[in-house]
């Protein structure tokens, strides 16, 4: 067993021995570890590295989350549901302090070098592993539906949620903040991309959506549009499902914060509904799939009406337009940046997947018909 891990561990006041540990998942962001016990009635559990890179206050990420799972464990025994730590997620105290973190100076594995030559602090929680549970990559109509119920019930259950959370990534979700970033460097041109016929051209689709694609912010300081507690990453392998193929719980908690409905809504819907990879070079395949949307929408607005406002439920296909338009600009200023955040696998890389996603919201735009009779046939 790797001691620093194991040190790591034995600040958490977890029970049990521990008797292995190992690499868990793939994932993108955090480092994550299954930890063993030997005791048949102990819990397994999960160690993570926090990337303080893309999350720079862990404290703040981690009081949301303790405040979310905390008012979800509340309501689930209210509702006396039985097993409740499989139904939301358990995270370990630290010994020392009690919060649901540690922060470790130059230990644990990989570890950055900051200026100073001094190794940058790392942050780990600890947290019960969940036993025959499963998540899934695949995306159909039957995971679709059931996407969105977890992600409208999760949602339900935070809408009387007392405690004001904080934005764990400052304006994720803000189109207008996004479009600033992108006229930004489009006044630098730093790589000297934005004079290409191409750019011009899609820069063009973007300026003439504008307007109406950061009407909810407007709507937002109108008081019109409230914010909500939202997941903010809505994705089929961020839900867990029992061995019968129910959900358990939404798990990947880090960007829960304060947002607009539309942010769980539209982001599933702008992975899970198109035909194609986002980075598929081949336009003419990219197109919105109204199976997905259907099965999404179905779950989401059975568990997510209770609620919502109408001013929220008649913008749904808005928020269905509006993450492509969003990631679309997001890719367009890498691109115009010289390729600084996404990584790429070949020079033309962002702008490809810019153009993807201008692709998918006119598919989507045709749609708009289609969308807005199927919602209000689920509302009668």
């Amino acid at each position: 067993m790797n001691s620093e891990l194991t040190t790591i561990v034995n600040r958490f006041a977890y029970e049990g021995t521990v008797c292995e540990i190992k690499p868990l998942g793939e994932g993108l962001i955090n480092d994550t570890y299954k930890v063993t016990t030997a005791e048949a009635d102990k819990p397994d559990y999960v160690l993570q590295r926090v990337n303080h890179v893309v999350f720079p206050d862990v404290d703040l990420v981690m009081r949301n989350i303790d405040a979310v799972t905390s008012h979800i464990r509340k309501k689930l025994a209210e509702q006396g549901t039985a097993d409740i730590d499989r139904r939301v997620l358990r995270f370990i105290p630290a010994r020392q302090d009690g919060k649901l973190y540690i922060k470790v100076q130059g230990a644990g594995g990989e570890v950055q070098e900051a200026e100073s030559g001094q190794q940058e602090p790392t942050y780990w929680r600890l947290m019960v592993f969940i036993d025959n549970a499963i998540t899934k990559q695949a995306v159909d109509p039957e995971s679709s539906r059931a996407a969105g119920r977890a992600f409208g019930n999760f949602q339900a259950m935070l809408a009387d949620i007392p405690v004001k959370l904080g934005e764990t990534i400052k304006d994720f979700h803000n189109m207008e903040f996004r479009l600033e970033q992108l006229r930004d460097v489009v006044r630098r041109d730093p790589a000297g991309r934005v004079k290409e016929e191409r750019v011009q051209k899609m820069l063009e689709e973007i300026e003439k959506r504008a307007d109406e694609m950061c009407k909810a912010e407007r709507m937002g300081r109108e008081g019109i549009l409230p914010k909500r507690v939202c997941h903010c990453d809505t994705k089929v392998n961020n839900m867990m499902f029992d061995q019968q193929d129910n959900v358990l719980l939404v798990i990947d908690l880090d960007t829960v914060m304060p947002n607009f409905i539309f942010s769980d809504y539209g982001d599933f819907l702008r992975t899970a509904a198109n035909k194609v990879a986002e980075d598929c070079r081949e336009m003419d395949k990219v197109q919105f799939r109204m199976d997905i949307f259907k099965a999404f929408t179905e779950g989401y607005i059975e568990s997510a009406r209770s609620f919502l406002l109408p001013v929220e439920i008649e913008n749904l296909p808005y928020a269905t337009a509006l993450f492509p338009y969003m990631q679309c600009v997001r890719f367009l200023w890498d691109y115009l940046s010289g390729d600084k955040y996404w990584k790429c696998q070949y020079p033309d890389h962002n702008f490809v997947r810019a153009n993807n996603q201008l692709h998918l919201l006119m598919s989507i735009e045709k749609s708009y018909p289609e969308m807005q009779a199927f919602i209000g046939s689920l509302l009668k």
